[in-house]
């Protein structure tokens, strides 16, 4: 099986990669990738890419694997999205106990509050024009992380170059290698200061909280899981109001009935943006630990494997009626693999349908005449295969 290779396409690839996975698919579910001169597996098929995310014998532990890495393993990777049971379990465990449903709730009105305020000041930018992910998209997830967690005077545009940085670009590494060095430093000050001089905040909960035989999370763990509580707590949801913004104006119709009744179809139109054009397109890599097979194809022992959700997503085995290709916010059936399955589904998948919930219903009863800028020029798509969406959206209002 040749391997396919999306970078010789990037341009193209970023901008829509949909007819790629379909091509993909149409003969078959697995396939070889070739990525910045490493070969992988490909899972483009919904049930497989299911079976994929829970398979026991596929490991997230990279640092445990054969796959080539930076043998200086550094602290924001030792978090639970890399690791493995029982590692894992403690882990989610520690996190799950204060990360809780009820604090979640609690943020409610005060991502109300937060989302109102960035209206306020789009409402006053000149022209009635400007770009909806500097403005609204970006700001409001990153303020609701940086709170939940404590982190109050966080250089907000600092941080944001380092996470894009470190997300975005095509080979899966850092286009500036300083960016997960200055993080790193930065997070391992956030967490002893945090630990000199607790709060009521989600991380000095973490600092605080012990397992059942009194262990704690270590420094390391602790950087780590800041790390992926901030960088996954804002990264995705930006780019699911981003995204879900294009999908509404590019399709009027869904966009006037979900003006129309707000309260009855805001929920479904959510689960469609994440299934129609999710913020995540692969899961991070996995690895097999033992020789496997996945929809008919046979991955030996210590290859790696990427899982594409957004190919999951439009799979017409899945999605048959009214067709996967198909924005349709009064879609019912079967779920998406947006948040992922399995134990590593997502931990914050409720506060990212709430802020995103929130974030559209408010833009569009403040806006109800929102459109994109038509002299705004071509998008610029986010480079690489793990996020999906634009650096900007220029819109007028």
């Amino acid at each position: 099986m040749a391997p396919v290779d999306p970078s010789a396409h990037a341009a193209d690839f970023n901008a829509d990669p949909y007819p790629f996975y379909a091509a993909l698919r149409a003969t078959g579910p697995v396939h070889r990738l070739e990525l910045g001169g490493t070969r992988s597996w490909v899972v483009v098929g919904h049930d497989e890419a299911r079976e994929a995310l829970a398979h026991p014998a596929l490991s997230k532990d990279w640092i445990g694997s054969d796959f080539p890495g930076d043998p200086q393993v550094p602290a924001v990777a030792r978090n639970m999205l890399d690791a493995d049971p029982p590692h894992h379990t403690r882990l989610r465990r520690l996190v799950a106990r204060e990360f809780t449903a009820r604090r979640v709730e609690s943020l409610r009105p005060r991502v109300q509050r937060i989302t109102d305020g960035l209206l306020d000041a789009m409402e006053g930018l000149p022209g009635r024009r400007g770009d909806l992910v500097r403005e609204f998209a970006v700001p409001l997830p990153m303020t609701v992380i940086c709170e939940l967690l404590g982190v109050p005077d966080l250089d907000r545009e600092r941080f944001r170059y380092w996470s894009g940085e470190i997300v975005a670009p095509l080979d899966g590494a850092g286009a500036d290698p300083r960016a997960l060095e200055e993080m790193t430093a930065f997070l391992a000050e956030l967490v002893a200061a945090k630990a000199g001089d607790p709060g009521e905040d989600l991380l000095s909960a973490l600092i605080r909280t012990r397992d059942e035989d009194g262990g704690r999370l270590s420094p390391d763990e602790l950087i780590g899981m800041a790390f992926l509580l901030l960088v996954a707590g804002h990264e995705t949801t930006v780019n699911l109001i981003g995204n879900g913004v294009r999908a509404l104006l590019a399709h009027p119709d869904q966009l006037a009935a979900l003006r129309a009744d707000p309260d009855g179809l805001m929920e479904g139109a959510v689960e469609e943006m994440l299934r129609y054009d999710g913020p995540v397109q692969h899961a991070t890599y996995r690895f097999a630990a033992a020789d496997l097979e996945l929809g008919g194809v046979r991955i030996e022992s210590g290859s790696s494997v990427l899982v594409a959700l957004g190919a999951a997503g439009r799979d017409p085995g899945r999605y048959a009626e009214p067709g996967p290709e198909v924005f349709d916010i009064r879609r019912t059936g079967p779920g998406h693999l947006a948040f992922g399955h399995g134990i590593h589904y997502c931990l914050g998948a409720p506060l990212a349908r709430m802020e995103g919930r929130i974030a559209i219903r408010s833009l569009l009863e403040r806006f109800p005449d929102l459109a994109e800028d038509p002299d705004a020029g071509p998008r610029d798509w986010l480079p690489g295969i793990l996020m999906r969406g634009v650096s900007r959206l220029p819109l007028h209002w």
